[in-house]
């Protein structure tokens, strides 16, 4: 990975090549060892004026003549690419594929990020009204409220777990924790944690970070030739859900993710409970929750429950979003799903330093597009 935050000195390719080298210096790769580059981005051309990035980066790398293809899924861009790229390994038509997810979005004005992640709602019931996605997001928190007893203590209460994880993380953006009472309950919330979309506050959002994540994908009968401690996708899921959340069977369900995770789990025969940690998309703090249930860690309407008893944080039984999250780690919307995978990877190699889960073998990640309607989900384990 590079560095996530803010990049002003560095183009969108840039920042993907220098990702992109640092994978091939862990894996000794030469560029007679790549067959393909998979170059996840949202919205390179439209924040960046570089259409073709995948050809861009294969040039920038001197890799040609490796094939390039861009692929663009929203957030879920990077779980894309790492899905594609492991589709055309077992397939037989590669044996080694570089997956580089980047963005680059800091330069850009607040109000024009928001409407650009806006255009992944529906266009005729949501978008024309106004529909952002912190604004879904205050919708889905404040029905949980409502059914599941969650409170906005609840909310900070991700925030705070995951700025003191990506404390630790030295390529994350944010790496300053935060304390409850700053952020909520206390006289300084009011005005250091303003409303978004009521409930949703500042601190209950991810920030608009600059970055690059990188991956080398190979075939099993070739890992060895890269690296000693090969972790491997065992298992992946992806799946839809209609994209208006009014037309959702249930708005506080993620469809999509519990097919998508139970597909993942049936691949690499293993459930939930064979998980030592997970990686999920908190680009809002109730995300987390949810997704925690869905996923299928906690009862539904409990993950808030296992949040407040510690199970969720470093040292807890299940943790989750050790790298800091989208919260902390920060959130390049292209490259979030390649970083989710570097992050477990690491883990699985013991390579986290102090931010290290005990005994980690298995792990799951999940990378939502839209609000939760195009997901990802993958088990990764060390053999």
């Amino acid at each position: 990975m590079t560095k996530f935050g803010r990049h002003d000195e560095k183009a969108l390719v840039s920042l993907m090549t220098e990702s992109s080298v640092r994978a091939l210096e862990d894996a000794g790769a030469t560029e007679k060892s790549i067959d393909a580059v998979y170059a996840a981005s949202m919205l390179a051309g439209e924040l960046n004026n570089q259409t073709a990035i995948g050809s861009a980066l294969v040039d920038q790398l001197a890799l040609t003549p490796a094939a390039a293809d861009r692929v663009e899924n929203g957030p879920a861009s990077g779980g894309s690419a790492i899905k594609n790229a492991y589709c055309a390994i077992a397939c037989g038509m590669y044996d080694t594929v570089l997956v580089t997810g980047g963005e680059k979005m800091r330069h850009v004005p607040a109000e024009t990020i928001t409407d650009y992640i806006a255009t992944m709602t529906n266009m005729e019931a949501e978008y024309v009204h106004g529909v952002t996605l912190p604004s879904l997001a205050g919708m889905l928190t404040r029905l949980y409220m409502e059914r599941y007893g969650l409170t906005e203590e609840d909310l900070a209460r991700v925030a705070v777990k995951n700025h003191l994880n990506g404390s630790k993380n030295p390529y994350a953006h944010i790496q300053q924790p935060i304390a409850l009472e700053g952020i909520y309950g206390s006289p300084e919330a009011a005005v250091n944690n303003p409303l978004i979309a009521d409930p949703i506050r500042m601190y209950h959002c991810c920030p608009v970070t600059d970055g690059a994540a990188s991956v080398l994908l190979s075939a099993a009968e070739k890992a060895k030739e890269f690296t000693d401690t090969p972790v491997r996708i065992a298992g992946v899921g992806q799946a839809t859900d209609k994209m208006a959340v009014q037309d959702r069977k249930d708005p506080a369900t993620l469809e999509a993710l519990r097919v998508a995770a139970a597909q993942a789990f049936k691949m690499s025969k293993t459930t939930p409970q064979d998980m030592n940690l997970a990686e999920l998309h908190d680009a809002f703090t109730i995300l987390e929750i949810v997704e925690s249930e869905d996923a299928g860690f906690f009862k539904k309407g409990t993950g808030h429950m296992a949040l407040r008893d510690g199970v969720t944080a470093l040292d807890g039984k299940f943790p989750i979003n050790p790298s800091g999250g989208l919260k902390a780690r920060g959130h390049p919307v292209g490259a979030t799903g390649v970083a989710q995978i570097v992050e477990l990877t690491w883990q699985l190699r013991g390579e986290a330093d102090k931010r290290q889960v005990k005994n980690a073998q298995r792990a799951f990640s999940c990378n939502l597009g839209g609000f939760a309607n195009n997901i990802l989900a993958f088990v990764l384990e060390r053999p």
